[in-house]
C-alpha cells in the first residue's frame, strides 16, 4: 500500500508517518518503480505500536528503545519494566500538578460568582500579583 492508504488505515497523517520513518520508528519502506513508498502489513503493525505508545504519552526515544527490544525477544524485560515505571512516575507527578491546578481554579471560580464589572471581578483580583 502507498503512504496515503497507510495514513487512512492507521489514522496517522502522512507527515507523521514520514517523521516516524526519519526518526527510525518505522522501517524504511520498499519503493515502487515510480519511487513511491510501498508499505506492507508489518509497517502497519509497527505504526499501530508507535501510535499506541504515543497514546500512553511514551516519549519517542523510549518508543525507539521498546522497538529495539522487541527485536531481541531473548533479552530480559527488566529495562522495559523500568521504562514503564518511569513513565508511571511522570504520570503520577502530572496528576498531582493537575489536582493542584484544579484546586486553584476552583478557588478562583468561587471568588466571583456574580456578574460584576471587570474592575470588581474577584477572579481578576486573585490574578493580580
Amino acid at each position: 500500500m502507498k503512504i496515503g492508504q497507510l495514513a487512512k488505515v492507521s489514522g496517522c497523517s502522512i507527515q507523521t508517518i514520514r517523521y516516524y520513518e526519519k526518526e527510525g520508528l518505522l522501517s524504511l519502506p520498499s519503493r515502487s518503480e515510480g519511487n513511491f513508498r510501498l508499505y506492507d502489513e508489518k509497517a502497519l503493525k509497527q505504526l499501530e505500536f508507535v501510535k499506541h505508545c504515543r497514546s500512553l504519552d511514551i516519549p519517542l526515544l523510549d518508543i525507539k528503545t521498546l522497538l529495539e527490544l522487541k527485536n531481541r525477544p531473548e533479552e530480559s524485560c527488566s529495562s522495559i519494566n523500568s521504562l514503564i515505571a518511569n513513565q508511571l512516575d511522570l504520570v503520577n507527578q502530572r496528576i498531582k500538578e493537575l489536582k493542584e491546578l484544579k484546586s486553584e481554579l476552583q478557588i478562583m471560580k468561587k471568588a466571583c460568582s456574580s456578574d460584576n464589572t471587570v474592575e470588581r471581578c474577584g477572579i481578576m483580583k486573585t490574578l493580580d500579583v
